[in-house]
């Protein structure tokens, strides 16, 4: 049975918005000549204006699938999760100069909202918070959760179309990186193919066709042999030469440089799923890390439902580092989320609610486990750090133990 089989069917009128950006993707292949690179499906799927999944106006993040959402994010999980970021925050904001927090990826405000208000209580409000939107309806509903969870600060929060020139100050992108397109190659009896995207009902003649297309789909992925001259760098460190699926990050790494680039002094702390390149790209991660999030069920296929159904991958936080370091910036600190989290002290404000108190001390103790669990977040999500123009005595509290930079 197809995967779709067993998830929720969507509304009418959405099948219908999904059916008109499959109908702009099919034209798309067709003007690249019948098959079009994954990065490219992928950025189409998530961005199209007005149709893609962020684009448009799915609820995308939220707690179950009641609530039309298709997954759930640490800001949205416990408020300590905002509350923690805070304490490692406050410090460096407190450097003249850095009083400024911009932030990427901010979904629906919630993690600006909580920022704020645990800066406030930390006695370090940043004198502008700027958040780097390009979806209109995102941005309308950062501004609602701003208006309801931290009115009294709300002022403070302006919203940018791009990147500003030159920034100083602290930078945070949470959940970010995983969600920019990439390109997808097979390795087949030692041969390199890139995989890419064609119409289902349409005759491929581009290369091996690696799937067919099942329940409906419009679209099957198609490789097509691979010039040896145009093979990632990435891809010529992978031992051995079994069959093997990966991705590469291109846009991932060129959006690091451009930050790198605009970072004239401060820090940017990066929170994602992923792995360094060893583990990225080691033998028995055969299938790549390509999933799918479609009402709180994880799934392969992302074909089905275009621009109704998240598309990710996880970060090769190695070539996140080396990025970073060809515009000049520094890793001060790459670590689990829950080894950086229980370094900042999350762990001494929960303790600091009154365990007595069940109604509320549970739900924020099973919030925090969720956070810190190896099998939930606590593992597989790690934080990257990279500073400029920050000296040695850098308060960096979320590294003190178990950094594991050694490993990029």
């Amino acid at each position: 049975m197809h995967k779709g089989a067993s998830l929720p069917l969507p509304p009418a009128d959405a099948l219908s918005a999904s059916a008109t950006l499959g109908a702009h993707i099919a034209q798309a292949i067709d003007e690249a000549g019948g098959w079009l690179g994954f990065d490219r499906y992928m950025a189409l799927a998530l961005y199209a204006p007005g149709l893609g999944y962020y684009s448009g106006g799915a609820a995308k993040f939220g707690r179950d699938a009641r609530d039309g959402s298709d997954f759930i994010t640490a800001p949205e999980l416990s408020p300590f999760f905002a509350r923690t970021l805070a304490r490692q925050f406050a410090p460096l904001l407190a450097r003249p100069g850095l009083a400024q927090l911009l932030e990427f990826g901010a979904g629906t405000g919630r993690l600006a909202a909580d920022l704020l208000l645990a800066l406030e209580q930390e006695g370090q409000l940043p004198a502008r918070y700027a958040i780097v939107e390009l979806s209109g309806e995102l941005r309308a509903r950062q501004q609602a959760t701003l208006a309801e969870r931290a009115p009294h600060l709300a002022a403070r929060v302006a919203w940018l179309d791009t990147l500003p020139e030159r920034f100083e100050g602290v930078i945070v992108g949470n959940e970010v990186l995983d969600a920019m397109p990439v390109r997808l190659f097979a390795r087949s009896h030692g041969r390199w193919l890139e995989r890419g995207v064609v119409r289902a009902d349409a005759e491929d003649g581009a290369g091996d066709r690696a799937e067919t297309a099942q329940g409906g789909n419009a679209f099957a992925f198609s490789d097509r042999p691979l010039p040896a001259d145009d093979l990632p760098e990435a891809l010529h460190a992978i031992p051995g030469d079994h069959d093997i699926v990966t991705e590469t990050h291109a846009e991932a790494e060129g959006f690091m440089r451009a930050v790198g680039a605009m970072l004239a002094r401060g820090a940017a702390f990066f929170i994602d799923y992923g792995f360094p390149g060893a583990e990225y790209y080691h033998p028995q991660r055969a299938g790549g890390t390509l999933m799918c999030h479609y009402r709180h069920h994880a799934h392969p296929d992302p074909f089905l439902y275009p621009g109704l159904q998240d598309i990710t991958a996880h970060v090769n936080f190695s070539g996140i580092a080396h990025a970073a370091a060809d515009t000049g910036l520094t890793v001060a600190g790459f670590a689990s989320q829950a080894r950086f989290l229980m370094n900042a002290g999350i762990t001494d404000l929960l303790m600091a609610l009154d365990p007595n108190d069940t109604h509320s001390f549970l739900p924020a103790a099973n919030a925090v486990q969720k956070l810190l669990s190896e099998a939930e977040m606590g593992e597989l999500f790690k934080v990257i750090a990279l500073t400029r123009g920050l000296d040695d005595a850098l308060p960096l509290a979320g590294f003190a133990r178990a950094d594991r930079s050694h490993a990029l």
